[in-house]
């Protein structure tokens, strides 16, 4: 029987319709049937190390296979995003990110791969609100104290960063544009140096991460935990107002999750996206979390692209209006 070319044309793609559904259901059965690398942009010892070695082990737990990470540290986590976006996209590369994967594209004049078309948002596995905190030469003991004391003193107050560009950068330019006052910026090369000179009352105050802070302000010493940065208080410290209460609208969450290259698989995204939500189900990891400075979120896939985006927009605007930019 003679089957007219364009029948044959329909048939194939008819064909490749109904079989692609099981070839990724099949890709997905037999997921992973070897080691997993897991990249993480920062090096050890760091809040994205801690982290991502959580979520690997997790997913080693639940997966069946070993979760390797892989640190490839530099450029704000772009070396290691541009690794991933270069990955075959079959789940044996994941990425575990945090915001500087929505920055870094308006920061930095080349950047090899698209945050937003190149990846596909797995899971937010954690939520980490900056910390605004006080040293010893800032006579302010509130957000509210600070905003006056500022608007008092114009330019006078010294604020430190983990280095220009950086998320602590970012967040400050932003408090001073929505509570209207000068801050003079001292970029710092990592949040280390940072804490010293906070403590020595060389600077007067930094909005940074929350996992170095922390200890530093609940020991009782001379630093001063002013607020934290998420829409409201933190589980994580729960004695810490959130900055939004003093100015209305102030957001700045360092989210964690888990990315891979676009074109993975869909049911390797949802087996992933699935084990995750498990373990973020656990108490004991919530409590873990919680001691880590991290409040634990979870959800769908979709949830955490919604944020993404989100962030992408809200961070181009915030970059240019700092004039912050790398080389």
């Amino acid at each position: 029987m003679n089957i007219p070319y364009a029948g044959l044309v329909f048939a194939a793609f008819t064909t490749a319709a109904v079989f692609s559904p099981l070839v990724s259901a099949a890709a997905a059965g037999a997921y992973p049937d070897r080691p997993v690398r897991l990249v993480v942009g920062f090096p050890p010892g760091g809040a994205a190390d801690i982290l991502g070695r959580v979520a690997a082990q997790q997913l080693s737990d639940r997966l069946g296979q070993q979760v390797v990470v892989d640190n490839r540290g530099g450029a704000g986590g772009l070396i290691a995003t541009e690794i991933a976006a270069r990955a075959n996209a079959d789940g044996y590369t994941l990425l575990f990110s945090s915001i500087p994967h929505v920055i870094n594209p308006h920061l930095y004049k080349k950047v090899s791969y698209d945050a937003i078309k190149d990846f596909t948002p797995v899971v937010q596995f954690v939520a980490v609100p900056l910390m605004m905190a006080a040293g010893p030469s800032l006579p302010a003991k509130t957000v509210k104290e600070l905003v006056t004391y500022a608007k008092a003193n114009p330019g006078k107050i010294n604020y430190g960063s983990a280095g220009s560009g950086s998320s602590s950068h970012l967040a400050v330019e932003l408090f001073k544009s929505m509570a209207g006052v000068r801050m003079e910026h001292i970029p710092y090369k990592g949040t280390g140096p940072l804490i010293t000179d906070l403590l020595a009352g060389q600077i007067g105050v930094t909005i940074a991460s929350a996992v170095p802070l922390a200890p530093q302000v609940r020991s009782g010493g001379k630093l001063r935990g002013l607020a934290v940065t998420g829409p409201k208080r933190s589980a994580a410290f729960p004695e810490l107002p959130a900055i939004a209460e003093t100015v209305p609208g102030y957001e700045v969450v360092n989210w964690f999750g888990v990315f891979v290259p676009s074109g993975t698989p869909a049911a390797i995204v949802k087996r992933v996206n699935a084990e995750l939500n498990t373990a973020l189900n656990s108490p004991d990891l919530v409590k873990r979390l919680n001691a880590q400075g991290a409040d634990t979120v979870g959800g769908s896939a979709e949830a955490f692209a919604r944020v993404v985006k989100t962030d992408y927009a809200k961070w181009a605007k915030v970059v240019k209006e700092s004039g912050a930019q790398v080389d």
